[in-house]
């Protein structure tokens, strides 16, 4: 059971490490596309990319605070999502 809390924190690390980085390049506010669609479209993304942050700083947290251990399948999904993050990372060399 600790070894699937510290996957679950260091998969929460990469998870908020990539959202940070994500939502700093998202164009947001500065350059907002002229298009409804475009618009949509950025603040999806925007939107996706703070959840994902917020659920990985939480999966974080459960190293210090005293919150509920993860269950297998929240594991897996910020495993999932921290999977696709260091291949894409891998992919792009």
């Amino acid at each position: 059971m600790k070894l699937m809390l510290w996957v679950y924190a260091i998969c929460g690390l990469i998870v908020v490490a990539e959202g940070l980085n994500k939502l700093e390049r998202c164009r947001g506010w500065r350059q907002w596309p002229r298009s409804t669609r475009a618009r949509a479209v950025e603040l999806l993304k925007m939107l996706a990319w703070g959840l994902l942050t917020i659920g990985g700083a939480g999966a974080v947290a459960t190293l210090i605070l005293p919150l509920r251990a993860p269950d297998l399948q929240d594991v897996c999904v910020i495993g999932g999502f921290a999977v696709l993050i260091v291949r894409t990372r891998v992919k792009e060399g």
